[in-house]
């Protein structure tokens, strides 16, 4: 088998670095506004008089069962229609619902706009990677998905940042009636772009009729076995990160930092190991690729094996220690590493005319199976006996990502072949 040819990169345009950083900031606000409720859970549980189930349950299934079933139908959309407007609607709608979210006064009051929010915030990622897989060189797409899903680092640690400082001043209402109005004036600079031409050139190329694109869909699905098995390993690795929603939590009750200093340390490592491990995720993933075939998939499985046991031992650990915060700096550097190589190798592998729909998919599969049990049944642990308790078994899912990984990076090793012997 002839290795790939290490080529320099193809230079990005300034249009596309300029929708990549805009789309990566809507990414910002989008995890400030869906991770909030968890940076402001201690209070919120307090005066609310809320479990820990319940909150696991309102930032997961009670966010992202909507959430991915209307981005599925939203990713069906940005494959069709013009994706701009779709993005300004989904942005309007999700901002203000998370200002009304600070009028809750129960259970259900907050449940029902935390539901909008995941409706709104569906329309961003199918069409924000459809657009940069768009406007992006193919061999930078695993470094700009990496700077896009730097959103996740950063969002939550403004989210934390401004529950740690603006909640114990203002209250906790004040910090969604203030996120609420930043997100409606990110509307108005949408206006400013120009979505990128859709690859292929052509009017059928860019618009295609809903039964190609439903049957292509299906087909992609039903041929590229590879597929299934990368959206089993993420859903896997999102169980984790979506688990670690209760972290804040676990440092309150049974760490016993204070809540203003959990938030602010909490946020201060997200903004820091987060965002490094995004870059370096994705970046890593790149570099692996260009030197090893299938290299993205592998990538996904060293970092899997680098991540969890420093992960383990930061959950294990008694706070304070030196080694504790250096296992909670990798650790949360592991939360969003894998963002980068995972979405790109899903683009590779999804028909150019049917990317939106696939990641909306994939979102919908992930979303499902990983961030909606993970914080709930890490919770439903929680309540029963404790959260490091729920939080290390998190981890167990995590290990599990491995497995189909490596299936799927065998799986193109062996359809490849065929191919590469050809070609020599």
């Amino acid at each position: 088998m002839t290795p790939p040819i290490a080529t320099a990169p193809e230079p990005i345009s300034r249009a596309a670095w300029a929708l990549l950083l805009f789309m990566t900031l809507l990414n910002v606000l989008n995890h400030v506004d869906r991770w909030l409720l968890s940076g402001l859970a201690p209070l919120i549980i307090r005066e609310l008089g809320l479990s820990k189930t319940e909150i696991g349950l309102l930032v997961g299934f009670g966010f992202v069962f909507f959430y991915s079933l209307v981005g599925m139908f939203l990713g069906v959309a940005a494959d069709r229609w013009p994706r701009i407007p779709l993005l300004m609607g989904g942005v309007a709608l999700w901002s203000a619902m998370t200002a009304a979210s600070g009028l809750a006064r129960s259970f259900v009051h907050l449940a029902i706009p935390r539901i909008l929010v995941g409706v709104g915030e569906a329309t961003l990622t199918p069409a924000a990677l459809s657009m940069l897989g768009d406007a992006i060189p193919r061999r930078r797409l695993g470094l700009a998905t990496g700077v896009y899903y730097a959103g996740i680092p950063l969002g939550t640690a403004t989210s934390l940042i401004v529950a740690g400082f603006v909640a114990p001043r203002w209250g906790w209402r004040a910090c969604f009636f203030a996120l609420g109005t930043v997100g409606l004036l990110a509307v108005l600079a949408l206006r400013l772009f120009r979505e990128p031409a859709r690859t292929g050139g052509n009017v059928a190329a860019a618009h295609p009729p809903l039964g190609t694109l439903v049957r292509d869909f299906g087909r992609a699905l039903a041929e590229r076995r590879q597929l299934l098995l990368v959206l089993a390993g993420g859903s896997c690795l999102v169980f984790g990160a979506g688990a670690a929603l209760h972290n804040v939590t676990w440092l309150v009750e049974e760490r016993g930092l204070p809540f203003a200093r959990a938030a602010f340390i909490a946020g201060v490592m997200a903004v820091t190991a987060g965002f490094l491990g995004n870059l370096a995720g994705g970046m890593f993933g790149d570099w692996l690729g260009r030197r090893v075939p299938n290299g993205r998939l592998w990538s996904l499985v060293a970092m899997t094996l680098f991540f969890v046991p420093a992960t383990a031992l930061f959950y294990l650990l008694p706070a304070g220690t030196p080694l504790f915060f250096v296992c909670w700096f990798i650790a949360q550097a592991g939360y969003s590493s894998w963002f980068g190589p995972l979405f790109a190798a899903i683009q590779e592998l999804s028909p150019q005319h049917t990317r939106s729909t696939v990641v909306a998919f994939a979102l919908l599969v992930m979303n499902l199976l990983g961030v909606g049990p993970g914080p709930l049944i890490t919770g439903m642990i929680g309540d029963a006996r404790d959260l490091t308790s729920g939080l290390v078994a998190s981890l167990g899912v995590v290990a599990a990502a491995i497995v189909p990984f490596a299936v799927a990076a065998r799986v193109r090793q062996a359809t490849a072949a065929p191919a590469e012997a050809a070609a020599t």
